[in-house]
């Protein structure tokens, strides 16, 4: 079993593991998984998209926006 000395930590807020089919996993201190890509830049930079999106309040919309997909008028 893994340590947290195993680990590099990115930012000191989480860290990336390679998973056995070759990609790359993101975790937050609490070990929650975020982010999986292909590749380990993507992953880190995946990540920091993510948790500044938290950050910033991001996944606390309140309002439902409905798009209507018709055209109005004649054409």
């Amino acid at each position: 079993m893994k340590t947290d000395t195993d680990y590099e930590w990115i930012d000191d807020c989480f860290r990336v593991e390679q998973k056995s089919y070759g990609t790359w996993t993101s975790y937050d201190k609490e070990n929650k998984g975020l982010v999986t890509a292909l590749f380990k830049e993507s992953c880190i930079s995946g990540t920091r998209f993510y948790l500044k999106g938290l950050q910033e309040g991001w996944d606390n919309i309140s309002e439902n926006v409905v798009y209507d997909g018709t055209v109005g008028g004649k054409l």
